[in-house]
């Protein structure tokens, strides 16, 4: 009975001991495994609950990588997943789920940033609102810029952007603001631009070439601005296709040609015309003088002739009138005293009697020796230069005398 009692206590502390053991063993590799989860989370970095952001994130970063240059460290604090609160970046509902929160825009207007823009930014897929003005972005535009498909204003201005248009943003469903002036792109224009319901468009001072293509007229815009290109060719009958809706037309030092079509007096929302600084010929279209909205009208430095029509000069709105350095010799009516009605005008270096600071008679002969009659006047499909394109060129039914040389420098257009 003392053996059983003996073996019964022995056995008792064995399990007794063994089950120390084990107890001890299981909170080792407990306290091990916990380890490793923590060691994991310190070197990974867990995607937030919105998706959305997270992809927002991984974008602006790898742009981030790709930024060579930010003096004003508007990029500084893009440290960390919480993208709402980097500079330039404004976050909103989704259109679709106003429970989610998006990035919806960006803004890094005159940031003065240097790099360029790398393929990740495609993810950022919920942006309404693109601003990039006045940088140093460079290069040209991903292709992934096809997933903006919510982009609804797209400002790359004021950069050393280069390339053919980016006809990427041709696919973009919901752009309607366009602006790409002062950059480097180059080429012609593709027809299908105007096919696009855009507001408004700024292409001026870039290096594109070729003619204004003949559906020029099919979009919807309000405003266009295609100033200090080399299109040349003459402007389209087309361009009537704006008349419900077109309220500025700015087509300064593009290389024009030809007469101004009558068809330019049927867009009665106008509010400002500008084509100076071109190789219009012929007369001012009587047809102008319907535009009652017209504020600016400026044709200077072109080498049109004939009559300068009281029709314009009475225009209720006319605030400025320019029409120095080209040939007219008469000025009708209340056009011989602008200053009368108030309005700011320029009429130098013309043919017209007894005011100060016109051409010379020698000058105004050989100009008026070979008028231009614009019904004869052809604009044929071809090109300019040695960039020969869909387009127009003015085929002048005889020689006309090379422009004067212009006495001020080509300005950039002061247009918004």
């Amino acid at each position: 009975m003392a053996s059983y009692s003996f073996t019964t206590c022995v056995l008792f502390l064995f399990f007794l001991h063994l089950s120390c053991f084990l107890n001890n063993l299981n909170a080792k590799h407990s306290i091990a495994t916990s380890h490793k989860h923590q060691n994991r989370h310190k070197h990974t970095h867990n995607p937030p609950i919105n998706p959305r952001l997270y992809r927002a994130f991984l974008a602006l970063q790898a742009w981030k990588h790709v930024i060579y240059s930010d003096p004003n460290n508007f990029t500084a604090n893009w440290v960390g997943p919480s993208v709402c609160n980097y500079t330039g970046v404004y976050c909103a509902p989704s259109p679709d789920d106003p429970k989610v929160t998006v990035v919806a825009g960006i803004d890094l207007n005159f940031g003065d940033i240097a790099g360029f823009l790398p393929n990740e930014i495609g993810l950022l897929s919920d942006l309404a609102l693109l601003h990039l003005n006045s940088n140093r972005f460079c290069g040209i535009i991903p292709m992934t810029f096809s997933n903006l498909t919510l982009l609804y204003e797209l400002d790359l201005s004021n950069n050393r952007f280069v390339g053919p248009f980016p006809l990427v943003v041709l696919s973009l469903p919901m752009l309607n603001y366009l602006d790409i002036r002062y950059n480097e792109f180059e080429g012609p224009l593709p027809p299908q631009l105007f096919n696009k319901t855009f507001d408004a468009i700024f292409l001026n001072n870039n290096r594109f070439t070729s003619s204004i293509p003949p559906n020029f007229g099919q979009s919807s815009a309000s405003v266009l601005v295609f100033a200090n290109n080399k299109f040349g060719g003459c402007l389209p009958e087309s361009i009537v296709n704006f008349a419900n809706t077109l309220e500025e037309l700015v087509l300064i030092n593009t290389s024009l040609s030809g007469c101004l079509p009558q068809q330019v007096g049927f867009l009665y929302k106008l509010r400002v015309l500008d084509v100076s600084f071109n190789n219009i010929v012929g007369p001012i279209p009587y047809s102008l003088a319907g535009l009652s909205h017209l504020e600016q009208l400026n044709l200077g430095h072109n080498m049109m002739s004939g009559i300068v029509p009281m029709g314009v000069c009475e225009l209720p709105n006319l605030a400025n009138f320019t029409f120095s350095y080209n040939f007219f010799c008469e000025e009708e009516g209340i056009c011989q005293n602008l200053t009368s009605k108030r309005i700011v005008f320029d009429d130098r270096r013309n043919c017209l009697p007894d005011k100060p600071l016109q051409r010379s008679q020698k000058e105004c002969k050989a100009k008026l020796e070979h008028p231009v009659d614009c019904a004869e006047l052809c604009c044929l499909v071809g090109g300019s230069g040695n960039n020969a394109t869909s387009g127009s060129v003015a085929i002048p039914p005889a020689a006309i005398p090379a422009a004067m040389p212009v006495s001020a420098p080509l300005l950039a257009p002061s247009y918004p």
